[in-house]
């Protein structure tokens, strides 16, 4: 007899729903733990319920009224397997308890998962089952869809919520710059221009020459905190991390950098990127400033392919990979510095800073690397929804 069969399907069926829906208001995975396990017991009443927890490829016991589990500590090969072939195993006799001298006869362990991607293991164990039929195994799975809904929708917000925290710090720290640059150096220039100003009315020759040089430092460094200024007064009122249909953000990136620049040609499929990640309104710019850097440092006709690599459940690379004369091994380290250019480079060296600064904003990081055509790999992590 198959599940939906059995007499009293309508009310498991129900308790599940109430289970679901309690769990996505659930805001720990303590709370899911303890929740799934509670319902475990009211379906099943087996001797024994575990949870396992997967995180970054480990796993480890969260819960388990087993007494021979113990939390924090890895749970056993069953719940490996399950989670290895992501799907429902069973195993029966002896080799089903923790230990050699269990009188368990039967255990079931579940994935749960949300899309590819296994979250937790659901393991209960019966000392009476002869073995686990749909009336057990359907239940389960659905419980085990619930529960990881909800640590992916916890999980997520956790991410959400690191975002804001390091942009707050980040803001604070611009602020601070921001005073320190505009107010106290900007004013010491202006004084040091003045008086160099001063003294080469007043001088001639070889002094004159030197006073002229110190005025003209002391303006270019002024140019530059005006600069900076304008980059912290962006950085400023960048809004807080939010979701955004990445595909979309960089077919409309894609499209105005070929209007602007008729020597650079890209290789992009939207249908590559269908993925939401977290930003602020300014992530164009960021994947704007990289697009551009390839069609302005590079000369004559430069080729460019926009992919996407180093996809998993907590983030995505965007990769930005060209055939330009490429990035020197000694500037790759520093090109993300305030300031930083190359040699031949007549920009303002702020460019890379800003597209390091805003990423790492929302939660993300950029690099670079030689692209397999000999040119620049620019890569920039982004955390998924």
């Amino acid at each position: 007899m198959s599940f939906e069969e059995q007499q009293d399907f309508a009310r498991q069926v129900a308790d599940l729903n109430k289970y679901g829906q309690a769990l996505n208001r659930c805001e720990s995975v303590d709370e899911v733990v303890s929740l799934t396990l509670e319902a475990m017991s009211l379906l099943f009443e087996f001797s024994y319920s575990t949870f396992v927890e997967v995180r970054d490829d480990d796993l480890r016991v969260i819960h388990s009224t087993n007494p021979n589990l113990v939390q924090g500590e890895p749970p056993s090969d069953l719940a490996w397997r399950a989670r290895e072939a992501g799907e429902t195993l069973t195993e029966y006799g002896p080799d089903a308890g923790v230990t050699a001298d269990s009188d368990v006869t039967g255990a079931l362990a579940v994935p749960a998962r949300m899309g590819d991607e296994v979250t937790a293991v659901l393991v209960t164990r019966s000392q009476t089952v002869e073995g686990f039929g749909d009336e057990y195994v359907r239940p389960l799975e659905i419980l085990a869809t619930h529960a990881a809904t909800a640590i992916s929708n916890i999980r997520s917000r956790e991410r959400l919520e690191r975002a804001h925290r390091d942009l707050e710090r980040r803001k604070e720290m611009i602020e601070m710059y921001d005073r320190l640059l505009r107010h106290d150096l900007g004013n010491d220039l202006q004084i040091i221009a003045g008086f160099a100003d001063a003294v080469a009315g007043q001088v001639d020759g070889q002094t004159e020459e030197y006073a002229g040089k110190i005025q003209n430092a002391a303006e270019s460094a002024a140019d530059l905190i005006h600069r900076v200024g304008d980059l912290v007064s962006t950085l400023e009122t960048q809004d807080n991390p939010e979701p955004q249909d990445l595909g979309a953000l960089l077919g409309d990136t894609v499209r105005n950098v070929r209007a602007n620049h008729g020597s650079l040609t890209v290789d992009f499929e939207a249908s590559a990127f269908d993925y939401q990640v977290y930003g602020g309104d300014l992530l164009d710019s960021v994947f704007t400033n990289v697009m551009s850097n390839a069609a302005v440092h590079n000369e004559g006709e430069v080729h460019m392919a926009v992919y996407p690599d180093g996809v998993g459940p907590d983030e995505v690379t965007v990769c930005f990979a060209d055939d330009g004369k490429g990035i020197a091994d000694a500037l790759r380290d520093e090109i993300f510095e305030m300031g930083v250019k190359g040699q031949e480079s007549s920009g303002t060296g702020f460019g890379l800073g800003f597209v390091r600064a805003l990423t790492e904003s929302y939660g993300g990081s950029v690099s670079v690397a030689e692209s397999d055509a000999g040119g620049a790999e620019f890569r920039v992590t982004l955390e998924r929804v």
